[in-house]
């Protein structure tokens, strides 16, 4: 009974984690999307990030519209959370390198969810309020106009039709079986700990 409340206390604290990581990593995107900053849901997300994120400013600046600094925190949280976790279920100190791997595994997944369901989202509110107003919804296009914007290019709209979100769907699939899989696979660690 109690290595069972251990381990479910262990899978709360790695969800809880998750979700921290799925926040940095909405940061980061909307970053690297040029989403409106003064928007009221990015202003909750920069300020929900922040503590972890400034101490890592002074010395990962970002790159263009890439902000080191957001992906240095997620993946030092998501590797200390590996190495606590693996150590309180008595697994020992896990490889290194595996920890690295399986960190990048986690941030990769993160943000394939996030497009994954920012595209369900996009769907949605092109159905039902495609003029919508809201700060969510205007957060969504915005979010996905980057990776929609290079599909529509290459298949334009057939009438009222748009097949670029399935096209988008397919791609997400295929990097999160392929190179998140693989990621994982590679790490030595359980897709549970990565966020899978």
């Amino acid at each position: 009974m109690g290595s069972q409340l251990g381990s479910a206390g262990l899978m709360l604290v790695n969800t809880l984690i998750n979700i921290y990581l799925f926040l940095l990593m909405l940061r980061f995107l909307l970053q690297v999307s040029r989403a409106d900053y003064y928007n009221p849901l990015s202003q909750g997300v920069v300020k929900a990030t922040q503590p972890v994120v400034k101490p890592l400013q002074g010395f990962l600046r970002p790159i263009g519209r890439f902000d080191l600094a957001t992906l240095g925190a997620g993946f030092i949280i998501k590797a200390i959370s590996i190495i606590a976790i693996m150590q309180v279920a008595g697994y020992g100190m896990p490889p290194l390198g595996g920890v690295a791997i399986a960190s990048v595994a986690a941030l990769a997944s993160a943000i394939l969810k996030i497009y994954f369901f920012a595209l369900i989202g996009m769907i949605i509110l092109s159905w039902v309020a495609p003029q919508a107003s809201h700060p969510g919804a205007i957060l969504i296009f915005q979010l996905v106009e980057p990776i929609m914007a290079p599909v529509r290019k290459v298949i334009p709209p057939l009438g009222m039709i748009d097949l670029s979100p399935i096209v988008v769907f397919i791609a997400i699939n295929l990097i999160d079986a392929v190179v998140v899989g693989s990621l994982t696979r590679a790490a030595g660690v359980s897709g549970a700990l990565v966020g899978l």
